[in-house]
């Protein structure tokens, strides 16, 4: 019994080649920050458009604006999901 350390795993090659270079991606902080940026902006905008036309509809008497309002919230959030997907697909 010795009072080394085990290594349990591939047997380490001493060599002077540097290891290959990582293949991954990172997602930077600034990719972030304008994903939320702009989802928040498109989505504001998506939403609030459908949420005044609608409004405005209903208030001069035509309930087709229901289905403009109501679902507002929801296809508000549609652009920002599109656009997480377009910065996982260049990773």
């Amino acid at each position: 019994m010795g009072t080394g350390r085990r290594f349990y795993g591939p047997p380490c090659l001493l060599s002077n080649t540097p290891p290959p270079p990582s293949t991954l991606c990172v997602v930077n902080r600034a990719d972030i920050i304008w994903l939320g940026v702009s989802s928040g902006v498109i989505g504001c905008l998506v939403g609030g458009m459908m949420l005044g036309i609608g409004m405005d509809l209903i208030i001069n008497g035509q309930p087709l604006g229901w289905l403009l309002m109501l679902p507002g919230a929801p296809f508000s959030a549609i652009p920002g999901w599109l656009l997480a997907r377009r910065l996982a697909q260049q990773l």
